[in-house]
């Protein structure tokens, strides 16, 4: 009965456009509840609305979903951080265009050639990437899987599966066929990205079994071989190159901050990889909270560079090598492939990066080198070292604990000027002032070995499903094996913490994921009812509101008796024991008593990275210092070396005498025949311990601990039995 005329209508329509951002007639539940209350706002006020008419009301989207075309509520909050406006991907790149558009965006080497790409070319490369991928048939909410070692393509091909309205799927290198298999038919991809003809041939191996899949793109080499729809990538490229721009455009205007535009699939440690899915927002938001906790500085000022080495699949690297440098206009350089056999170093001393991020192994590796170099040197040389590495301890752990503030030491220059400024340049880290370690536990020993050469290290902390960081450590708001305070914008609180304050890490913020694709179940798992998501992980604050990770649920040993037992600090304590030792894994669930499995350090292939017999130079060194002869693993392992064996019983029996109970106490040991590794199945790519399949592997040596009851440790009897 209202006398509402179609120009009405028609101007409701075009506002509701402009508050949604939607040029497209398919309205979000939303926008349909906002054309309802404006409508019925028009209506006289003398207007019965017909009982025959329900009038939908608004849906407002849940924090989570477990489904890939789907939104989600953002976690925006009123003031702060938190408060700002969201972003698309791509008003996050175009905005970096406007304001840094000539700017080096990427490099890289081919031959002794640099390469650059500036971020107007960068964005043009992914923006004819994007229309290459919509040529090829990609379909909205379907993957394009990225397999590969880092480079500009890879970039290239993430960033332009976004703004095609696809998923960016990166997928570990490592993978065997069959998990590459799973991922790509669990994100329903439509294109997959290689790097090489090794990688194309897992993907030809079950080529027929992927209904989803239209063509495939090879980045590096020449192809060996023509099949259909497989392209290289200067093929690929051209067949975007003169498409229109309009098809494109209409895709990323309709694209909204809150919905999935990447899947991190985990590396499945514990059963099947799920597909955490990722938001704009949750790549946007995190990206400038982080550059903004972390201070770095806009490219107009001076220009952050970083070294793209690490896995591109995990979310940590994506975010420091792609996201975060981009928000700032940084620039990003490509290590060589074989970057982690040894050619790393040379990258950094070309690129002097401003920040770098390494996980625990790669600053373990560059230790053990050091130490190795070390050995070699004059016995002035070394005199001076370790009266240097004295004095920057002490200083630096001083101004630790006063959050940066204090006077420095004269001492502690004339160390810098001898010593330290020399360590930085042999390592390309002249520049860089930003030292990262994340993604695994690292030990309070290598914490301190950089400490001590003025290289302090800040600890990160978070998951795949918090895109990224939760956590990280400042130059003045760090200690020593905590990963820091939150990011800003984030809250953290401990589920039921115990007498000692130990409880569940859990995460709130912008970059809680969305959930994981098509598995509404663990999404549930993971997100509480008020939306908080629990990491797994144990920790504890101190007196500063400083986090500590104190264990993982999943991986506490309960034994026979009832005692819970975190497995991490004890593993810690035995390789700080005994430096000869590599990993160490705790056994003892359902157990009447702890044992271990244990590896030295020995030398690795550089080709393949497999571990090989010949021990390591500085556990070669370990060994003459207790009269041993051995060189070989095989030397040592099964207790085939009585030296070797006291120095290893010594060493446990220093971290048993410190044992919370004596439920914690190590009564058995075993050093295996060979170093765990990503190849051998023991360790995931991020070189965390895969332990269900340690457990599997090892099985007939953890069951002869438990055939016969231990033999107390005496210093008469310190041989463990066998």
């Amino acid at each position: 009965g209202a006398n509402i005329t179609k120009c009405t209508i028609r101007a409701l329509i075009m506002k509701i456009r402009r508050v949604h951002n939607s040029t497209q007639w398919t309205f979000s539940f939303r926008a349909v509840a906002h054309f309802s209350e404006l409508l019925m706002s028009h209506l006289p006020v003398n207007v019965q609305r017909p009982n025959s008419l329900s009038v939908p009301s608004a849906a407002e989207p849940g924090l989570w979903t477990s489904q890939g075309d789907a939104e989600v509520k953002l976690r925006i909050e009123d003031s702060g951080l938190a408060a700002e406006p969201p972003l698309t991907v791509n008003q996050m790149f175009t905005r970096a265009v406007e304001r840094f558009g000539n700017y080096t965006a990427l490099g890289w080497k081919e031959g002794d050639q640099q390469k650059t790409l500036t971020y107007k070319e960068y964005y043009q490369a992914c923006r004819t990437a994007a229309k290459s991928f919509l040529k090829l048939g990609l379909q909205r909410y379907h993957g394009v899987g990225i397999l590969g070692f880092n480079s500009a393509e890879w970039f290239i091909a993430d960033i332009g599966a976004i703004l095609a309205g696809g998923f960016a799927v990166g997928i570990y290198t490592t993978n065997s066929p069959e998990t590459c298999q799973y991922v790509v038919e669990n994100c329903k991809a439509n294109i997959i990205v290689v790097e090489n003809h090794k990688q194309l041939q897992k993907i030809l191996q079950f080529e027929d079994k992927l209904p989803h899949l239209k063509a495939i793109v090879q980045y590096k080499d020449a192809l060996k071989e023509k099949r259909p729809n497989l392209y290289t990538w200067a093929e690929f490229m051209e067949l975007g190159r003169d498409e229109p721009d309009a098809p494109l455009d209409a895709i990323i205007s309709s694209q909204k901050p809150n919905q999935c535009c990447t899947l991190i699939y985990t590396s499945g440690t514990t059963g099947l990889s799920k597909g955490v899915m990722l938001s704009h927002d949750n790549l946007t938001w995190t990206a400038l909270s982080t550059g903004h906790h972390v201070r770095l500085t806009d490219a107009d000022q001076a220009q952050e560079v970083v070294v793209s080495y690490l896995p591109l699949s995990h979310i940590a690297a994506q975010m420091v090598d792609i996201w975060v440098t981009m928000r700032v206009g940084g620039a990003t350089y490509f290590a060589q492939p074989d970057a982690l056999k040894g050619t790393l170093v040379n990258t950094l001393k070309e690129v002097r990066p401003t920040a770098f991020m390494g996980v625990p192994r790669v600053w373990e590796k560059m230790q053990e080198s050091m130490k190795s170099v070390g050995a070699k040197s004059s016995t002035v040389r070394r005199k001076v070292a370790a009266w240097a590495k004295d004095v920057g301890l002490h200083t630096n752990l001083t101004k630790m604990n006063q959050n940066g503030a204090g006077r420095t030491p004269i001492s502690y220059h004339i160390a810098k000027k001898l010593v330290f400024k020399k360590v930085r340049k042999a390592l390309g880290l002249d520049r860089c002032y930003r030292c990262y370690t994340g993604a695994a536990p690292i030990t309070k020993d290598t914490l301190e070995f950089f400490l001590s050469l003025d290289i302090p290290l800040y600890e990160l902390y978070g998951m795949s499903e918090s895109t990224g960081p939760h956590t990280i450590s400042l130059p003045d708001a760090f200690r020593l094996t905590s990963c820091g305070v939150e990011l800003p914008g984030c809250k953290t609180k401990l589920h039921k913490p115990d007498k000692e304050g130990n409880g569940e890490i859990c995460f709130w913020g912008r970059h809680v994921f969305m959930g994981y694709l098509n598995m509404p179940e663990n999404t549930e798992q993971a997100l509480d009812a008020e939306g908080w998501l629990h990491s797994g992980d144990l920790g504890k604050h101190d007196q500063n509101g400083f986090l500590f990770i104190t264990g993982r649920i999943k991986e506490l040993i309960i034994t026979a008796g009832g005692e819970n037992v975190p497995p991490v600090p004890i593993e810690d304590k035995v390789k700080e024991a005994v430096p000869l030792i590599s990993n160490a894994m705790l056994i003892g669930d359902k157990r009447k008593f702890l044992s271990m499995l244990l590896t030295v350090k020995c030398q690795v292939n550089p080709d393949s990275g497999e571990p090989q017999d010949e021990l390591s130079a500085d556990a070669v060194e370990f060994c003459r210092k207790l009269g041993s002869n051995a060189t070989r693993v095989s030397d040592i392992a099964g207790g085939r070396d009585r030296a070797i064996n006291a120095a290893i019983q010594e060493g446990i029996n220093r971290v048993n005498e410190n044992a919370t109970s004596n439920a914690q106490r190590i009564q058995k040991w075993i050093v295996l025949d060979r170093d765990f590794s990503i190849g051998g199945g023991e360790l995931g790519p991020t070189m965390k311990l895969k332990r269900p399949v340690v457990v599997k592997m090892y099985k007939e040596q953890i069951e002869n601990f438990y055939k016969e009851l231990p033999t107390p440790t005496t210093p008469d009897n310190p041989l463990p039995p066998k």
